[in-house]
């Protein structure tokens, strides 16, 4: 067996155990300390790193299925067919007919990403407009943006704050407030 094969054969064995491995994972399941073999070997056979979990987890790319986003969790690992949280959300945010607000986002992405849209906005790869009570993220294309804007405010004359469901995680920020806070 060359070792190419020996390789890929640990591979499919590793991950039929787990969908999604560490880099320790993968040095112990490839026998081997060095980073370069192991990204050598993981390039070679096709890879996704995880958006989540601040990019520590990687799969093989035939493993994932894609949701029409591009997104795919395995035990709240998330991976996207658009690679990192940063093109990630670009991508969401750009594909959107009505932009989209940090809770929207955190809700399709399974995380927070403050900091991540934050740094996007000033870098000018997206923009923010205030709408109501909360910024909607939006194409750094003006044309677009506007677009996205004027679908906003059509979708919130249409939609009344009532029959909205409230965002579970706000609604244990509050608790959590009210449980500390209690006056």
């Amino acid at each position: 067996m060359t070792q190419a094969a020996k390789y890929l054969s640990t591979l499919n064995r590793l991950f039929r155990q787990k969908r999604a491995a560490l880099l320790d994972d993968l040095r112990e399941a490839l026998g081997t300390a060095s980073r370069t073999t192991i990204f050598r070997i993981l390039k070679a056979v096709g890879y996704f790193t995880s958006y989540s979990h601040a990019g520590r987890f990687y799969t093989l790319r035939r493993i994932p299925k894609f949701d029409r986003l591009g997104l795919w969790s395995w035990r709240g690992i998330g991976f996207s067919s658009h690679g990192t949280l940063r093109a990630t959300s670009v991508f969401l945010i750009e594909q959107s007919e009505a932009g989209q607000t940090h809770q929207e986002l955190q809700r399709q992405l399974g995380l927070r990403v403050h900091d991540t849209i934050r740094s996007l906005v000033q870098e000018g790869i997206i923009t923010r407009e205030r709408f109501e009570d909360v910024y909607v993220y939006l194409s750094a294309d003006q044309k677009k943006a506007s677009a996205q804007m004027a679908a906003r405010r059509k979708l919130h004359v249409r939609l009344p704050a009532a029959v909205v469901p409230p965002d579970p995680l706000l609604v244990i920020d509050v608790l959590v407030e009210v449980i500390h806070h209690p006056r």
